[in-house]
């Protein structure tokens, strides 16, 4: 073999090698990146795009980032159990293959998501226990936009809900009950409406009422007025009189 074919050979291995993140392990080979229990706060951004097991669990990751995991085409398991996570960006898994079948987010810090994020992964098994969700009305949407299966569903127990005597109980129980989340709420929505509109109400007749009375006043005070002033006396008029009777008996001898 030339030098040059070695060179080129040497260049190859080089472009086609990805690093392994730092505090990661990559062992060749499997595809499997492990990067449990190193203290991470955020996703790395160098994982090898030949990956097809991501173990980021037990780690301080608190939100997931748009674009967090573009490029791992490849990717079949995802794993996030036993965080400190709350939040997950819309766009938190775009870039992501087809090939992905099992997202974890146990144990993590989760109340309420956005179904943005998983609308594109409808066919990935959740996994979601061991969360603290608030049963609300969104909350039941995700459930129902996501189509989640039976033990999937199961695994949501309300931590705390729109009604205490809801607590404790698992969201797919509670919706084959009857329960609808969205029509309290929009009940919620009316008596706040409502509420708002009679005192809105109570405020314009308040206003009214003062108005009226108030003129009320002012017609009384007004009356009360005029009334003391002084009344002309008949004699002031009599003068006058007496010039148009003399005027009258002038006429007459002339």
């Amino acid at each position: 073999m030339s030098v040059w074919s070695v060179f080129l050979f040497l260049i190859h291995c080089l472009h086609g090698h990805q690093s392994c993140p730092r505090r990661c392990d990559c062992p060749p080979g499997n595809g499997v990146v492990w990067c449990s229990w190193r203290n991470l706060m955020v996703i790395p951004f160098d994982i090898p795009h030949d990956t097809r097991v991501l173990y980021l669990d037990s780690n301080w990751i608190v939100h997931i980032s748009s674009g967090a995991f573009h490029g791992l085409k490849l990717l079949h398991e995802l794993h996030l159990a036993d965080n400190l996570i709350e939040s997950i960006s819309p766009a938190a898994f775009h870039g992501l293959g087809n090939a992905l079948r099992l997202l974890d987010l146990s144990g993590n810090k989760l109340r309420n998501i956005d179904p943005a994020p998983f609308i594109m992964l409808t066919w990935v098994k959740l996994e979601l226990y061991n969360n603290p969700w608030h049963c609300d009305c969104s909350l039941q949407e995700l459930m129902k936009a996501l189509s989640l299966g039976a033990r999937t569903a199961e695994d949501i127990v309300c931590t705390t809900a729109t009604w205490k005597e809801y607590v404790g109980k698992t969201l797919s129980h509670l919706v084959s009950a009857g329960v609808n989340f969205c029509v309290t709420q929009q009940k919620h929505t009316d008596f706040a409406m409502l509420l708002t509109m009679f005192v809105w109400f109570g405020v314009v007749n308040t206003y009214i009422i003062y108005y009226i009375r108030r003129n009320q006043a002012e017609s009384r005070r007004h009356l009360e007025y005029l009334k003391s002033l002084p009344v002309p006396s008949s004699s002031s008029f009599q003068p006058e009189e007496k010039e148009v009777d003399e005027d009258n008996t002038l006429s007459t001898i002339l």
